[in-house]
């Protein structure tokens, strides 16, 4: 296969997501999977250091996403191999930067969300398909070199996805993405409430971040952060739930 067929195979495996299917149809096994694997990787260390590097570059896209809705401008955003990332935008101080500034942690809550929701209700196809084009988008973004290891590895995996994943495959995968994102938000907000607890590292903290930009502290920020995912987790549960025959 040449570089021509390729390319046209990829865009035919996008294109083709681009329509609604059939919605999930969760049985014990769909359902073990759906739940069992995002747990074993948002559990398992030696898992959790690299699906963790996905989890913090979803986390700068939600700010960059945030940044680009109030009309900032996003200069760059840096991946970390210790699962830490800046986002860098300019614009208007004010509601424009508390807006990018909250969308982060609750990032991979809302877009595990998002997933589940398009596999119950068959657009999982069109999820995943968006998905890769928007990690390919993303490259452009990236400002520093382990960014761009973990961006280009990211969106290589989600091109192979949408080329080879079987379609009767792709609204499990999609959903239990959506747990593993979901499992992942909810870990790093405990993550970064041990932070301000144990007041290691504040400063870097999106909450202490917000807190010095506006009149609402810390500890309120986190309460946001946590009624969000929170929130998100249990939509996501019940959608779940929605869709298992009992």
């Amino acid at each position: 296969m040449d570089l021509r067929q390729g390319v046209d195979t990829w865009w035919t495996a996008i294109t083709t997501g681009f329509g609604r299917g059939d919605g999930l149809e969760l049985g014990p096994v769909q359902l073990l999977i759906i739940l069992g694997v995002p747990l074993v990787i948002t559990m398992t260390p030696a898992i959790w250091r690299f699906f963790g590097l996905f989890v913090t570059f979803v986390h700068e896209l939600g700010h960059a996403f945030a940044a680009l809705m109030t009309g900032r401008i996003v200069r760059g955003i840096s991946l970390n191999f210790d699962h830490s990332g800046q986002m860098n935008s300019f614009g208007r101080v004010g509601f424009s930067a508390t807006w990018a500034g909250f969308w982060g942690y609750p990032a991979p809550a809302v877009l595990g969300l998002v997933l589940i929701t398009s596999a119950i209700y068959g657009w999982a196809p069109l999820a995943l398909s968006l998905g890769a084009l928007v990690l390919l988008v993303a490259l452009i973004f990236i400002r520093n070199v382990s960014g761009v290891v973990i961006a280009v590895c990211t969106a290589v995996a989600a091109q192979l996805l949408v080329v080879f994943l079987p379609r009767e495959g792709i609204a499990v995968f999609v959903a239990g993405l959506g747990v593993a994102l979901a499992l992942g938000s909810l870990k790093d907000l405990v993550k970064v409430i041990r932070v301000h607890t144990r007041r290691r590292n504040v400063q870097q903290s999106d909450a202490y971040i917000l807190s010095r930009g506006s009149a609402v502290p810390a500890g309120g920020w986190l309460t946001l952060f946590g009624l969000v995912i929170i929130g998100c987790a249990l939509g996501s549960a019940a959608l779940l739930w929605s869709a298992y025959p009992v």
